[in-house]
């Protein structure tokens, strides 16, 4: 019988100490006894494994915790730089609006000044039907020698010049 007990012994993982204690006691008290160690390892390993459980969470947390704030300093930094962009855009999208309007208000003036010159050069009381061939052959010659480049040379222009000054203004 004290075999059996030896083998139920060894056969649990009990060290060779609990196993002489075993054979001297009563044979009622040794299953009870066996009984209590399993369950008081398993008691331990429960713990261990616990506290394990409980130390991965807590470093998942820190983990996670770390990873919140570099993700929120990140978040930030491109807040700040998009406001820069969007500042910047709203600088060049006014800056675009201005120079739009002064393209508009100079073709504007372009096109009235061409047709003072168109007036000038062609209306019935400036020059004579013969005059206004020699003027427009005159013209044509004009322009090809740079009459856009230097308007201001060109000595039919002294005619429009008083009504180019009402223009302006």
């Amino acid at each position: 019988m004290c075999q059996g007990k030896n083998i139920m012994a060894s056969s649990s993982g009990v060290s060779s100490g609990s196993t002489a204690m075993l054979r001297n006691s009563s044979s009622e008290e040794d299953p009870q006894q066996i009984m209590d160690l399993r369950k008081r390892k398993r008691m331990i390993s429960n713990r261990e494994s616990a506290r394990r459980s409980r130390m991965k969470k807590q470093k998942h947390l820190d983990d996670l915790t770390g990873q919140l704030g570099q993700l929120a300093r990140e978040n930030n930094e491109i807040l700040t730089r998009m406001n820069a962009v969007s500042q910047l855009y709203m600088h060049i999208e006014a800056e675009n609006s201005i120079l739009r309007a002064q393209m508009a208000e100079l073709s504007h003036r372009l096109g009235s000044l061409n047709e003072i010159i168109e007036y000038a050069n062609f209306s019935d009381g400036l020059f004579e039907p013969e005059d206004a061939v020699a003027s427009v052959s005159a013209t044509s010659h004009q322009i090809g020698d740079g009459f856009f480049m230097n308007p201001w040379n060109n000595a039919s222009f002294h005619v429009n010049q008083p009504i180019m000054d009402m223009v302006m203004y």
